[in-house]
């Protein structure tokens, strides 16, 4: 495994490798991983000929600087996690990412002005200046993205089809703990305690898909109400939304796929999860 410091030479490695007509995959992180990313880790080795991880902490998609600064990391326990199912680990400084300020600004129109772009302006413009440019430095003919982030993973579809870019995104499945909880990097932050009690936010959205027949007003009343009944949640959203606009649906018939995108506060640790309707 080669680990990869600037941006430079990660270009240099990645113009190599496509030279030999070999395959990359992409898959991008924040560090701190845990068996979600070894999933998508793991699709990539599976596909491709060589895998490239991204270890970053983006600074420009936080905007709460309280957050970026608590936000886990532990470097050398990931590279040695991860070492079996990569080629090349990209880990740079923030300087070396942005040796200036980032000017690049990305439209993506009602995609962001919605759930996590109404609740936290200014960080999908983030999230797209570093895939952006993770995309254009290595070049790659997957990336893989967990569909946890939902959002987000819309997002970046839009982003590589405004730009024509060839590299196919690549959604995975959520990874769960035992519990239901969905695997977060944030996760490490919630005591034992709230860690046991936000296994509530998915066995809430299960018990929704009981109310499927339903109208959809009343499935969201459903979830919203039992949310707030458990002690130190609190709800940023719950939508229901169709899987291509984000935009709110109202019946079922409108959509071809509906999915329910949730943000809780458990205590002071902000956690997304969703849910497939259709």
């Amino acid at each position: 495994m080669l680990l990869v410091k600037t941006v430079e030479e990660l270009k240099d490695v990645a113009f190599r490798i496509k030279s030999t007509n070999r395959s990359i995959g992409l898959v991008p992180t924040m560090g701190a991983l845990h068996n979600g990313h070894l999933s998508l880790l793991k699709r990539a080795k599976q596909e491709n000929e060589v895998v490239i991880c991204s270890i970053f902490v983006n600074p420009v998609q936080f905007n709460n600087p309280d957050d970026l600064a608590k936000y886990p990391r532990d470097i050398e326990g990931d590279i040695k996690l991860i070492e079996p199912y990569v080629d090349v680990v990209f880990a740079p400084t923030a300087d070396e990412v942005f040796p200036e300020p980032p000017k690049e600004h990305y439209d993506f129109g009602m995609l962001e002005r919605v759930m996590e772009g109404a609740f936290r302006p200014g960080h999908f413009n983030g999230v797209g200046i570093i895939v952006k440019r993770l995309l254009d430095w290595t070049n790659p003919d997957k990336a893989y993205f967990g569909e946890k982030d939902f959002q987000q993973l819309v997002i970046i579809k839009s982003m590589v089809k405004q730009f024509g870019l060839k590299t196919q995104i690549v959604p995975c499945p959520i990874v769960r703990e035992e519990s239901g909880l969905a695997l977060s990097s944030r996760n490490q932050r919630l005591s034992p305690e709230d860690r046991k009690k936000a296994a509530d936010i998915h066995r809430i959205l299960e018990e929704s898909l009981k109310l499927k027949e339903e109208p959809i007003s009343i499935i969201k009343e459903f979830v919203v109400n039992e949310i707030n009944k458990i002690d130190g949640f609190k709800l940023d959203y719950y939508e229901i939304v169709d899987d291509q606009t984000l935009q709110n649906v109202e019946f079922y018939d409108l959509s071809e796929g509906i999915i329910g995108c949730i943000a809780v506060y458990v205590g002071e640790v902000r956690l997304i999860d969703n849910i497939r309707y259709k």
